[in-house]
């Protein structure tokens, strides 16, 4: 009987200050209560997982490589760092369990210079605009995926 690997949940700059953000885009939970709602959810759903956040560029590249070479399955907000760190990208690209794209917000229906993900291309699927949600849908997605 093998054993369901656990999904790191990485999040990008700024979410470690949701409480301060714009609560019409971002909602109104702080980092530490959208981390719990997604332990929460992981563990209804009989997974297990480790969230992360940085607003660093190297620390993410390096939780990368490390998901990279124990293969382990990754969810990733890249905030910011989605729509121009290639450096990411190609982090994110070395992955060779499934990564899922997540956004607490639509980037599509925000300003014109967030309409470009350069991670998307990399992943195996986007989901964004459902708020906390958004971790809770794919979470099922990589249940499936794993």
């Amino acid at each position: 009987m093998s054993q369901t690997p656990k999904i790191l949940v990485l999040n990008g700059p700024n979410l470690g200050r949701l409480d301060l953000r714009d609560s019409a885009i971002y909602g109104t939970m702080n980092f530490a209560q959208l981390s719990e709602f997604i332990k929460k959810e992981a563990a209804a759903l009989g997974l297990e997982v480790d969230v992360q956040q940085s607003d660093s560029e190297v620390e993410l590249i390096n939780w990368l490589h490390e998901a990279a070479d124990a293969k382990s399955p990754v969810i990733f907000n890249p905030a910011a760092f989605t729509h121009y760190s290639y450096a990411i990208r190609d982090a994110a690209a070395m992955l060779k369990a499934p990564l899922i794209e997540v956004h607490l917000s639509n980037p599509l229906a925000r300003e014109e210079f967030r309409h470009t993900s350069v991670i998307s291309g990399v992943a195996h699927g986007t989901i964004g605009g459902f708020g906390p949600d958004s971790y809770r849908l794919a979470l099922i997605a990589m249940k499936e995926l794993i």
